[in-house]
């Protein structure tokens, strides 16, 4: 099996072929706990205190891992099942053209998360080399991690999977963690933060919301690594625990480090933890070099969901493209609080994966390679049912730039406080459950679609 590695790294839209289908459920589950690791998500906690209260945070906390990972793990299981990339699958339920749609914001996402993770990569380092030898030079180290992403796409998951989590981060990311965790908690009066009640603005549902907001927007890039996963089981189960752990633990630590330490500002963390001494040196140097993986993950599929366009592209050359435009992108940009990123995110793709589900269920919950391949340009029906639900969510919780927010807001949305997650995925999968299951109807034909 010394071959396939490298000849993955630039598998295209095609389905995987069996020989190439070799990550285990453990080898999954590895792969999506990496992946979960990530000073963002500690930040995307920070930003449900202090308007909620430390138990109605962690409440939240759950709902949204639970709810999160329940529709990543899923999603996971058709991109095992149909053994394509994402945006491909996207074909099945919303046309051959219908699916460039989703491709076009995926790639936006994911070159933004790009340039998220190698600013704060970039002002971590910058932080660790001014401690240490007195100079800051984030440029220097955005140029360096940037590259150091670029290197871990071209590997491929199973590549990434074999020779970097493996061999580095399954040893180092447990100990970094456990030693945040432990300088989160150290001299926090737990109690006096347990009983603090929150501000208010924000209900549980709707912190839940955001929770689910940087879950979710894995779903579009699951089946870029699942097509590779040996079972549809392993997939499921790999995917939905191996990121739940971490989420959960992470997202927690965000909300505990905000009220201890009052540290809600991404860019001043890893100046806080550096202070701590060699023990916290040590421990944010081996999170900000596993960090790195979450960019890869985004340049990788930004570069995989734009073969879906021109799928006889060389992904090399994509992989190089989107890595210098993320690069250029960290060099030019301030960190800034991305709450309603997410919130924009999840009013995408919850609905999006609501469709998707539906369609794949009305196909008898298997996608054969004509399913995907052999579709209408637009399935006019399901694009309906997931604008449907992307107008739902928005009404309930109205989130974007602010000319969007009070274009909504004419429209009296309801203050319900009920969270726009679960309402926008019932209406969508209701919708499209029935549009997919008349299109398949002998009668229907292609029309219905």
């Amino acid at each position: 099996m010394g071959t396939p590695d490298r000849i993955e790294g630039s598998w295209g839209v095609d389905p995987v072929p069996t020989r190439l289908r070799v990550l285990s459920g453990l080898d999954t589950g590895l792969l999506w706990g990496n992946l979960g690791i990530s000073l963002l998500v500690i930040v995307a906690g920070a930003a449900l205190v202090p308007a909620l209260s430390l138990p109605h945070a962690l409440v939240a906390i759950v709902l949204g891992c639970l709810i999160g990972n329940l529709m990543l793990a899923v999603a996971a299981a058709i991109g095992a099942d149909a053994r394509v990339p994402g945006m491909v699958l996207m074909r099945a339920p919303l046309g051959q053209r219908g699916s460039y749609l989703p491709t076009g914001i995926n790639v936006v996402q994911g070159i933004g998360w790009s340039v998220f993770e190698l600013l704060i990569i970039a002002t971590a380092a910058a932080a660790l080399s001014d401690e240490l030898f007195g100079f800051r030079a984030q440029w220097l180290w955005t140029l360096v991690f940037g590259a150091f992403a670029l290197a871990l796409a071209l590997l491929g998951p199973i590549g990434f999977v074999r020779r970097f989590v493996r061999r580095f981060a399954i040893w180092a990311v447990p100990l970094a963690i456990g030693y945040l965790t432990w300088w989160a908690l150290d001299g926090a009066d737990l109690g006096a933060l347990w009983d603090a009640p929150g501000e208010g603005g924000l209900s549980v549902w709707q912190g839940a919301d955001v929770v689910v907001g940087i879950t979710v927007s894995w779903i579009p890039y699951a089946a870029d690594y699942t097509r590779f996963s040996q079972t549809r089981r392993g997939a499921f189960w790999g995917t939905g625990v191996g990121y739940l752990v971490p989420d959960t633990w992470l997202l927690a630590l965000g909300v505990v480090l905000v009220l201890s330490k009052d540290l809600g500002d991404p860019a001043a963390l890893p100046a806080a933890v550096v202070a701590g001494g060699f023990a916290a040196i040590a421990a944010l140097f081996a999170l900000l070099v596993t960090e790195t993986d979450e960019a890869f993950a985004n340049v990788y599929s930004a570069a995989v969901s734009l073969q879906n366009v021109v799928p006889r592209a060389p992904q090399k050359l994509l992989l190089v493209l989107v890595t210098a435009i993320a690069t250029a992108g960290a060099l030019v940009i301030d960190l800034v609080s991305y709450q309603s990123f997410l919130l924009l995110l999840g009013s995408v793709f919850v609905p999006l994966f609501a469709v998707l589900l539906a369609d794949w269920v009305a196909s008898g919950r298997h996608y054969r390679p004509e399913d995907v391949f052999e579709t209408p340009d637009w399935r006019s029906g399901l694009i309906a049912a997931w604008v449907t639900g992307f107008a739902v969510y928005q009404w309930l919780y109205p989130t974007g730039p602010s000319w969007w927010v009070d274009l909504v807001s004419e429209l009296n949305p309801p203050d319900w406080g009920i969270g726009a997650t679960v309402p926008s995925f019932l209406v969508s999968f209701g919708i499209a459950s029935v549009v997919a299951v008349i299109a398949r109807r002998p009668s229907a034909g292609a029309a219905a679609a």
